[in-house]
């Protein structure tokens, strides 16, 4: 029988959009039970939402402090926790369950700026703590395929890389209009104050960074970024445009927007090389386009012909029945079991997971603090 990881979680209660996403990609593959969490900065409502999730009173906090203190002293204590809050409380909450001795589970970006990144991969290494984040991307069988197909060299060297990510919610002041009370989740991405720099960046293009970085596994070099923020008073920015230069003298693209009407959650890439090329795009995940130079484009079926092993071990179902988002994120949720009870048997391997780490984190902080280095420098080029 295999072993349930005990989860916590904190943030994600009434209300919120991505805790009960990760509740559903823990429970996906069986491999954790929730038993504990304090899932809302509001007394009131985390203990609401605590019941209405089959929380037993005792292990339903009113705040994460309460909750590292008492479950650190249970016998059945928890094995990870899973922060789903707002940007600013990923850091305090990171810091108390590891210095508990708790593994982590965070929803990205990692912190609010670069030096508490630093911080949290200093604690992880000093209270020997498992520590992953969650871009969900990288679970995606398809991703992990052309993840492989560059590493095999099947496009040859790389030299152009096209990576997108817009959607079109905050087209209107919406943290402010909606119901004339404003929309909580526009109200704390928009806010700086609680998502940190960056906007748009922060909250998608991050996304696509980590993208690609994930699939080609190529180090930026300089970086050049105009952020602009379209709507009238919005503080952080709803709308960015990168341009990266790579170690080995590829170039790369990245737009991110949220003020494109038409579009939803269009996450794309583009990768070519001087043997061919591959194009992936969330929307349409079950299927990786591969054109060897010279050749008609090719289909890649997620679980078809052609799928390679590092797919074929994040597929569940067969071709034809799609798999997208939830899976994506269970696939995540799953290694990071797996490497959980490896951990703590003295057997973890950090290079045979391919999930995030707080390292990855780190990357991405640094990502969005170059960006707005250089749009505040008249979109000048700046060191990665």
């Amino acid at each position: 029988m295999v072993q349930k990881i005990k989860l916590g979680m904190v943030g994600g209660g009434q209300g919120a959009f991505i805790g009960a996403v990760h509740r559903i990609a823990s429970r996906i593959d069986d491999r954790y039970e929730l038993v504990a969490g304090a899932f809302s900065s509001d007394a009131e409502r985390a203990l609401a939402s605590g019941k209405e999730l089959g929380i037993s009173e005792d292990r339903n906090y009113q705040n994460f402090q309460e909750m590292a203190e008492k479950e650190s002293h249970r016998e059945d204590k928890i094995d990870a926790v899973a922060i789903v809050t707002p940007n600013h409380m990923h850091h305090p909450i990171a810091m108390e369950f590891m210095n508990k001795g708790f593994h982590i589970i965070c929803d990205k970006p990692l912190a609010m700026n670069l030096k508490q990144c630093e911080e949290l991969v200093q604690a992880s290494q000093t209270n020997n703590i498992l520590f992953a984040l969650t871009h969900n991307y990288t679970g995606y069988p398809m991703v992990r395929n052309a993840k492989a197909m560059c590493e095999n060299g099947d496009i040859g060297n790389i030299r152009v890389i096209q990576a997108e990510y817009a959607q079109d919610w905050l087209t209107e002041d919406l943290e402010n209009k909606h119901n004339s009370g404003g929309n909580k989740q526009a109200s704390w991405r928009t806010d700086p104050a609680q998502s940190g720099g960056g906007g748009c960046i922060g909250d998608i293009g991050t996304h696509a960074f980590n993208l690609i970085r994930f699939i080609t596994g190529l180090e930026p070099h300089e970086i050049n970024a105009e952020l602009t923020s379209f709507v009238s008073g919005r503080q952080l920015d709803d709308n960015a445009q990168i341009s990266i230069r790579f170690q080995g003298g590829a170039k790369g693209t990245i737009w991110s927007s949220q003020v494109a009407p038409g579009n939803e959650n269009h996450l794309m890439i583009r990768i070519y090389g001087d043997k061919g090329g591959l194009e992936w795009c969330q929307e349409d995940p079950n299927y990786l386009y591969f054109t060897p130079f010279g050749e008609p484009k090719r289909k890649i079926t997620r679980g078809g012909a052609g799928s390679l092993q590092l797919a074929n071990d994040v597929t569940r179902i067969p071709p034809g029945h799609p798999e997208g988002y939830l899976e994506g994120f269970a696939n995540i949720y799953t290694e990071v079991a797996d490497a959980i009870i490896n951990f703590n048997n003295g057997n973890y391997d950090s290079k045979k997971y391919l999930f995030p780490k707080v390292e990855d984190g780190l990357e991405g902080i640094r990502f969005i603090e170059r960006s707005i280095a250089s749009n505040a420098s008249n979109s000048s080029w700046v060191n990665f």
